[in-house]
């Protein structure tokens, strides 16, 4: 039996972050990866703008996570990689895990458990494309694996279903390494990535952008040979007389991304519907005790840099974590405002500032973010722009409001306050 204060899952960057920060305060820690190498989505994203709100400076993806194993070796933590957990089951002293790897079964009993298992990308039978199932559907992930890992091209002419950050960055690479992207075909009225990644990836490369448009159907035995493409109405729905054919070998999806919490859900932990990931505290503790939740498996974040600042916070509190009664007041997102992380604040931890993350509806211009207590605003802050591909995090001290246990936090967006 393998002993552990805070056993991690998940070698990425919330899972480094977490592992480094719990190993401070004095924890005994494990991280567990499935895969072969630490530094999880990171080490197939060579290209660079990773580090900038943490260092001050460009980095590539491998270059970022290997600050943090630098100092994770460093510091001698504990890492079992190619190993799965298959279980997780409650004990009177923590938690017992199952973990199998090449050498075999093992147990872990374990006071904490963070997890820090990412998200997944959405498939194109999630997405409802009709037609076969030919060779040369990729998720953008899937692609940038095959290209930046493996020196495979998957394509050489393709058709991007999508404008999240990924599929915009693999229509450049793509493009550099010969290929012909005909397009990247979007079904919302505005893209769905970083603003800098819609010039960077596709204005600069002079790679058109399809607003209100998506891929309905697709072509081929084998192998993809075309794609059915058409408008859409304002209700999302394709306008007939604009279907048309585009012949290509290959459609790429960049469709979404879902936090991956499988294993949350065997343990009966509380899902936001609007997040997909746990609902959590200010100090990202579910509503299991001992179980923290952190990075992209709590919501999907546009940065790595608040991956990592997620992964701190998960790994200081559970290196401190004592068990005790919790009493909360409620977050919850109101009008213009999509969702709210943390959901939850811990009346009873002495630590009442939260980093509050959250993403507005629809795109606002100028406008106003305020906190509503019970009713009463008490906290408010302007913005000059707000998307919904861009999460936007503030600090409060909920300290000075007088919460008590039951009462209501919400966040609104107010137009035309900035």
């Amino acid at each position: 039996m393998i002993k552990a204060d805070v056993t991690i899952i998940g070698g990425g960057p919330a899972g480094l972050a977490a592992a480094i920060e719990a190993d401070k305060n004095g924890a005994k820690v494990l991280l567990i990866e499935r895969e072969a190498r630490l530094g999880g989505i990171l080490k197939q994203c060579i290209h660079d703008g990773f580090g900038l709100v943490r260092f001050g400076e460009r980095l590539t993806g491998p270059e970022y996570a290997e600050r943090f194993m630098q100092e994770f070796n460093e510091r001698n933590i504990e890492a079992k990689t190619l190993t799965f957990v298959t279980q997780i089951d409650r004990t009177g002293e923590g938690y017992t895990l199952t973990l199998v790897s090449r050498d075999g079964m093992h147990k872990v009993l374990t006071k904490t458990i963070i997890l820090a298992t990412g998200c997944r990308e959405r498939t194109a039978k999630q997405v409802f494309i009709h037609g076969t199932r030919p060779a040369g559907v990729f998720t953008a992930g899937t692609a940038q694996n095959f290209v930046n890992l493996c020196g495979v091209m998957p394509t050489q002419k393709c058709v991007i279903l999508g404008s999240g950050d990924i599929g915009l960055i693999m229509a450049r690479r793509l493009t550099l390494e010969g290929a012909k992207v005909l397009g990247v075909y979007e079904l919302q009225p505005t893209p769905s990535g970083l603003t800098r990644n819609i010039h960077q990836c596709l204005h600069d490369y002079n790679i058109p952008l399809y607003l209100s448009h998506t891929v309905t159907r697709v072509f081929g035995h084998d192998r993809l040979t075309a794609v059915e493409v058409a408008q859409v109405d304002e209700n999302k729905k394709p306008i007939d007389s604009t279907r048309q054919i585009i012949e290509c070998d290959s459609l790429i999806l960049s469709v979404g991304l879902i936090p991956e919490n499988e294993l949350a859900e065997t343990l009966d932990i509380k899902i936001d519907p609007n997040t997909k990931g746990p609902v959590c505290d200010q100090n990202l503790q579910t509503m299991l005790k001992g179980v923290y939740s952190c990075g992209n498996a709590l919501h999907v974040n546009d940065l790595v840099d608040f991956v990592s600042e997620s992964g701190e916070t998960a790994g200081r509190n559970a290196a401190a974590w004592t068990p005790k009664k919790r009493l909360f007041a409620s977050l919850f997102p109101g009008d213009g405002v999509a969702y709210v992380v943390p959901q939850k604040m811990d009346l009873t931890d002495e630590n009442q500032k939260a980093i509050v993350y959250f993403r507005s509806k629809k795109v606002f211009t100028k406008s106003s973010l305020q906190v509503i207590v019970n009713g009463v605003s008490v906290y408010e802050k302007k913005y000059n722009h707000l998307r919904p591909p861009e999460m936007e995090r503030i600090e409060i001290d909920f300290a000075g409001f007088d919460l008590k246990a039951g009462d209501t936090v919400t966040l609104k967006i107010k137009e035309g306050e900035a």
